[in-house]
C-alpha cells in the first residue's frame, strides 16, 4: 500500500500536468480546425464540440467553414471602346481545403490577399475585353421603353400631339450580347480555377457598382444636355408657332373690329349729314337772307380765323362786313 501511494501521487501530478497544458480544445458550429505535430499536418477536425489534441506537441489551426466576403478597392478600367469606368466589385468565398488553405496561404488575411491579386487582374481582364454597354446593362429591356414628354395645357388635343412629337426622343441603346451578370459568371469562371489551388472555393462575384470617370461622365452629361436642348426648342418652336396664331388673330380681330366701327361711324356721320342738311334746308326755307348771313358769319370764322391781316377788302366775299345794306346793296 505504501508503494502505491508514490505512484499515485505521481499520476496524479502527470494528469495535472496534462491538464494545465491544455489536451483538449473546442470547436464552435461553423468552424473547422487544422492540426499540426511538429508543423506536419496530422488532422483535419469538421465536428464541432470538444477534441483531444496531444499536449505540447499539437498546434490547432481555426478557420471558419461559413461564407466569407471579398471588397474590392474600385479599379479605373479601360473598356474595348477605351472608355474609362470605376468598377467596384466583390465576391463570397469559402475554405474547401483546409489543408491547401494552410499550406498555401495560412491566415484569412493572407487568403484576402490572395484573392485581392486573383480578383482584381480578373475584374480588369474581363472589363477591358467587353464594351462599355455590356458592364452597365444586363438587358435590352432599356430600348422597349417608351418615354413620353409630360406636356403642359395646351389648346387642343391636335396641339397636344403636336408638341409631344415635336419632343419626343427616339435615342436607342446599343444591343447588348453579354450583359453585366454574364461578366460577372465570367469573371467566377476565370477565377475560380486559380484560386483552387489555395483551398479557397469562389461562391460568386458581383459587379456592385459602375462609375464614369469625369471624362465619360461630362460625355454622358454633354449628350443629355443637347437632348433636353432639343425638347426646350421644340418648346420653343411651338411656343412661337401658337405667339404668330394669336398675333394674326389679334390683328385680324383688331381689323375686322375698326372695320366695323368706321362703317359704322360712316353711317353715323352720313344720319348726321342728312339730318343738317335737312335743318339747313328748314332753316333755308323759313328765312334765305339770315341764312345766308348765318352761314357767311360761320365761313368767315372758319377762313379768317387764324389771319392777322387782310391788303384788300374788295371781294364780294367781305360785302357782308364792309356792305352798309349786305350784298344785298348790288
Amino acid at each position: 500500500m505504501k508503494k502505491l501511494v508514490p505512484t499515485i501521487i505521481v499520476l496524479l501530478i502527470v494528469v495535472a500536468a496534462l491538464l494545465i497544458l491544455g489536451p483538449f480544445y473546442i470547436l464552435k458550429e461553423g468552424q473547422m480546425a487544422v492540426l499540426t505535430r511538429f508543423g506536419k499536418i496530422v488532422e483535419v477536425n469538421e465536428e464541432p464540440g470538444l477534441s483531444f489534441k496531444m499536449p505540447v506537441v499539437d498546434n490547432v489551426v481555426k478557420y471558419t467553414s461559413k461564407l466569407l466576403t471579398w471588397n474590392g478597392d474600385a479599379q479605373r478600367i479601360p473598356t474595348k471602346e477605351n472608355q474609362f469606368i470605376w468598377v467596384d466589385a466583390t465576391a463570397r468565398w469559402r475554405i474547401s481545403d483546409p489543408i491547401r488553405f494552410y499550406e498555401s496561404v495560412n491566415t484569412i488575411q493572407g487568403g484576402i490577399a490572395r484573392l485581392n491579386d486573383i480578383l482584381d487582374s480578373t475584374i480588369r481582364t474581363v472589363i477591358s475585353e467587353n464594351y462599355l454597354n455590356e458592364a452597365v446593362r444586363s438587358t435590352n429591356r432599356i430600348n422597349e421603353m417608351k418615354v413620353e414628354e409630360n406636356i403642359g395645357e395646351v389648346e387642343s388635343e391636335e396641339d397636344r400631339e403636336t408638341l409631344r412629337s415635336l419632343t419626343e426622343t427616339d435615342t436607342k441603346q446599343n444591343e447588348i450580347y453579354i450583359g453585366r451578370d454574364r461578366l460577372s459568371n465570367m469573371m467566377l469562371q476565370t477565377a475560380a480555377p486559380l484560386t483552387e489551388v489555395y483551398g479557397i472555393e469562389l461562391e460568386d462575384i458581383i459587379i456592385r457598382q459602375i462609375r464614369y470617370s469625369d471624362d465619360l461622365t461630362a460625355s454622358v452629361f454633354d449628350r443629355m444636355i443637347k437632348e433636353r436642348n432639343q425638347i426646350a426648342e421644340a418648346y420653343r418652336s411651338y411656343g412661337r408657332g401658337q405667339l404668330s396664331y394669336w398675333q394674326g388673330r389679334t390683328e385680324n380681330d383688331k381689323m375686322r373690329i375698326l372695320s366695323e366701327a368706321y362703317a359704322k361711324s360712316e353711317e353715323i356721320k352720313g344720319n348726321a349729314d342728312k339730318e343738317a342738311t335737312r335743318i339747313y334746308s328748314e332753316a333755308y326755307r323759313k328765312n334765305e337772307e339770315f341764312f345766308r348771313l348765318w352761314t357767311e358769319l360761320e365761313s368767315y370764322k372758319e377762313v379768317l380765323g387764324g389771319v392777322e391781316k387782310i391788303l384788300s377788302t374788295d371781294l364780294e366775299y367781305f360785302d357782308y362786313i364792309y356792305s352798309k345794306d349786305g350784298k344785298n346793296a348790288k
